[in-house]
């Protein structure tokens, strides 16, 4: 047993040195099978390639000699250039005729390599260029635009097969022979019109480069038998791996939960970019158009210091837990807090476009002023009297958007007087108003009813800013929930006619009914008491 043992305790020892070395010899392996096999690929397509060549340059040669050459030495005269030129003693072809004949030369062989010089208008005197669906697409495509690359590439399962095209252009001296020839099919070309193509097409059996793999062939055998050595000894590795796994389980749990818990302290979208990547968590900034919303409570002051902290507290919490709300509905991007005012911008790290980034800002301004009501509605019910308005100012314009700070601690901000100007519109906008610059007023004005104020100065902005008092909406913002809200002594009122039941708008109808019969009775008697 205990020699048992010993050979058990070795052969183990022996199992993770034997593993690591068949795993090397599997990594250098196969880069090396590929590597073997391309060198035999890569001079098996060299000689294919020279072969072609040479045999392409024997044609040019040959058809050079015979038909250029030979016919100079031949003509007694002057020599002439013209596509007929067999039919003129000591005549040579033109350029358009040498390209057809030499690619029919070249064509006629069984090579890889094709070449066609093809036009869909041939002298009257030639036939017709039989084209098929490729050259025709690639001649309207390149009179179309010139410029362009044609290729198309097609086969099968054993063939493949690449086609180019390239334009054939018309020069001054084609130009000046073709409107002049009796046989020429137009007589309006200009320079730089496409006449034609050229087409080189090569082909290539797929079977007959599979011996060029044979390297990797036989390293696929041996990786085969090694993927079944593993799968056995994997069977005695899965234990460990379960405890790993059950360990980064935990692990990511953990992550994943201080992750939610850092979320609190960032904007949704700056999470995002930052968890995926898309944003260096590092000091940078960069200059943005944005839409700037600046939000403060009225009279802010007098209400804390009628409120114990715990109540004011609550009170700031349910405040800028609903606008915050409301702003991440719209897509908003929430900068800070500070003291009872909120700083929001559109336009980073996320975008719509500027004009969309405004008319958004300014949906969510009207939906947190609309919000305000049932807010208070519910304050009053816990001893606040005085019910709450927010000031409220947007401007569009540039700014510095991004990372401020040091590198131990930075923050996701703005500066700029665009975001400065906005808290000033805020300022000198009505309780439970919103004020617009010009610049955000121009962006959403075919949705927005609105009046200029008086122009007013702003250190670090040269122009003067005329400021637009919002005084209601246009189209379907117009149709929002209708609340009726009227707090005075002896009287205490909250209608929401948009939350209002259907089954319940009758009993409605009959409270308000009793309650102005009895604004009626009670004002005749003291009417009459009087």
């Amino acid at each position: 047993m205990a020699v048992l043992g010993e050979r058990r305790s070795y052969s183990h020892r022996l199992m993770g040195p034997l593993l690591i070395t068949a795993v090397v010899l599997g990594l250098l392996g196969l880069p090396l099978a590929v590597w073997l096999d391309l060198r035999i690929l890569s001079e098996r397509m060299l000689r294919m390639q020279a072969s072609e060549i040479s045999r392409i340059v024997d044609d040019m040669r040959g058809f050079y000699g015979s038909d250029v050459v030979a016919r100079v030495l031949e003509a007694n005269g002057p020599v002439t250039v013209t596509h007929n030129y067999r039919d003129i003693k000591g005549a040579i072809p033109i350029p358009a005729t040498l390209s057809i004949e030499l690619g029919q030369r070249i064509s006629s062989h069984d090579g890889s390599a094709k070449y066609r010089f093809v036009s869909d208008m041939t002298f009257k005197g030639r036939p017709p260029h039989q084209l098929d669906d490729f050259e025709r697409r690639a001649i309207a495509d390149l009179r179309a635009n010139p410029d362009q690359r044609i290729v198309d590439v097609s086969g099968s399962l054993f063939n493949s097969q690449v086609r180019t095209a390239a334009p054939v252009l018309m020069g001054p001296v084609c130009v000046s022979c073709h409107n002049t020839h009796p046989e020429s099919p137009k007589t309006d070309w200009k320079v730089g019109d496409v006449r034609g193509i050229q087409e080189i097409s090569v082909a290539q059996p797929i079977f007959a480069n599979v011996f060029s793999f044979k390297y990797s062939l036989s390293y696929l055998l041996l990786a085969s038998l090694a993927g079944l050595a593993i799968i056995f000894l994997q069977r005695r590795q899965a234990r460990l791996i379960n405890g790993m796994n059950q360990e980064l389980t935990e692990a990511n749990d953990f992550l994943a939960g201080i992750s939610l818990k850092l979320a609190k302290y960032l904007s949704p979208q700056v999470y995002k970019s930052i968890f995926s990547g898309q944003k260096d968590v590092a000091i940078a900034t960069e200059r943005k158009k944005l839409t700037i919303f600046f939000s403060d409570i009225k009279d802010f002051t007098a209400i804390s210091e009628r409120l114990q902290p715990e109540d004011l507290t609550e009170l700031l919490n349910d405040y800028f837990t609903e606008m915050s709300a409301i702003a991440l509905r719209h897509g908003a991007t929430i900068d800070k807090f500070f003291g009872d005012a909120i700083l929001i911008f559109f336009g980073d790290p996320e975008t719509k476009g500027v004009e969309e980034d405004a008319r958004a800002c300014l949906r969510m301004a009207v939906d947190m002023q609309q919000h305000m009501d049932h807010l208070n509605a519910i304050w009053r019910k816990r001893g606040i009297e005085l019910p709450m308005q927010v000031r409220m100012g947007i401007n569009t314009g540039f700014c510095n958007v991004g990372n401020f700070g040091s590198d131990d601690r930075m923050a996701y901000t703005i500066i700029g007087a665009e975001a400065n100007l906005a808290a000033r519109l805020q300022a000198i906008a009505e309780p439970g108003g919103i004020c617009l610059s010009y610049e955000t007023y121009a962006l959403v004005r075919d949705m927005v009813r609105a009046s200029p104020l008086e122009p007013i100065l702003m250190k670090g902005i040269k122009r003067e800013v005329v400021p637009y008092a919002v005084e209601g909406l246009l189209g379907e913002l117009a149709q929002r929930p209708q609340v009726i809200i009227e707090h005075v002594t002896g009287l205490d009122l909250f209608l929401d006619l948009d939350a209002l039941k259907d089954s319940e708008v009758e009993r409605a109808k009959k409270r308000l009914s009793e309650a102005l019969a009895a604004l009626d009775g009670g004002w005749e008697q003291t009417r009459r008491a009087g």
